[in-house]
């Protein structure tokens, strides 16, 4: 420990390893949870009816664990050599070793991003409590922006973990006062439950699901009331420009909707990072 503590750069190498293989696991995460949570749904729906669910195109067990990746055109299992982070895919070219089916690069990106921003947590914190809780919050921020923008869907088996992991870790004020998390975890669903509520009565739509009340309340409840103007701020300024981007680029369906958790999710990491010198630079303007 006392070698980690003299050479941070060994420190935030070793976390960038580690977070390579966290990534690797949080893309299992990102494809299977959404999947299991259609699992439970069938189940629920079953019983309900009296009947024995029987879910299309899934088979028991289907957890994070089991069954084994496996190439989703051929089948093919994959082996421990290439599901090496990282590396597999450049080895093997973005390509399945067995039918040469392509690999998506989403692959490894998020084990890049989560290994990146892990390095970056840990080279600003050092070996630290707050390190620890930073890493807990990078990593259920990548997973549920990239399910977000699959699904549109933000996990309550992630969102509500979150929210109190913030709340303990800020018992001892490590990223913000208890009070001021509290506060930021109740301010947080509030802001974004009254603007739907208030879309809704002026427009009769839904513009957000429940799940961004959850996830920015998770948000207030890590960094504290403090910081939810500036995640706010980034995540809808940058959500705009993108989704207008896509309605007159690409000639995006604006009935369909634009997933906001991924913005909210870039809105929190810019706070966690940035949030107070952004604040304190705001403030010396005025």
């Amino acid at each position: 420990m006392e070698l980690l503590h003299s050479e941070p750069a060994l420190f935030t190498g070793l976390v960038f390893l580690f977070a390579l293989l966290v990534g690797s696991f949080l893309n299992v995460v990102i494809h299977r949870l959404p999947k299991m949570m259609e699992v439970e749904w069938h189940e629920q729906c079953a019983e309900l009816r009296g009947e024995t669910a029987s879910p299309p195109g899934i088979n028991k067990p289907y957890n994070l664990l089991v069954p084994r990746s496996a190439c989703p055109h051929c089948g093919h299992q994959v082996t421990a050599l290439e599901n090496v982070p990282l590396l597999s895919w450049l080895w093997l070219r973005g390509r399945c070793s067995a039918c040469a089916a392509p690999i998506s690069a989403r692959y490894p990106l998020v084990e890049l991003l989560t290994a990146l921003l892990s390095a970056a947590a840990a080279w600003k914190w050092g070996v630290s409590v707050q390190t620890l809780g930073a890493l807990l919050l990078v990593w259920t921020l990548v997973a549920l922006a990239f399910i977000d923008l699959d699904t549109t869907l933000l996990p309550d088996s992630l969102t509500l973990p979150l929210l109190w992991m913030g709340l303990l870790f800020n018992l001892g004020g490590h990223f913000a006062s208890l009070p001021d998390a509290v506060v930021g975890a109740m301010a947080g669903y509030l802001l974004l439950w009254s603007v739907y509520w208030l879309f809704k009565l002026v427009t009769g739509k839904e513009g957000m699901g429940y799940g961004d009340f959850k996830l920015l309340g998770a948000i207030g409840a890590w960094l504290g009331w403090q910081m939810l103007p500036v995640t706010l701020l980034l995540s809808s300024v940058v959500g705009a420009v993108i989704g207008i981007a896509m309605i007159v680029l690409v000639k995006h369906d604006r009935r369909v909707p634009i997933p906001f958790g991924p913005y909210l999710a870039g809105g929190g990491l810019v706070a966690l990072f940035f949030g107070t010198n952004l604040t304190q630079a705001y403030l010396a303007q005025l």
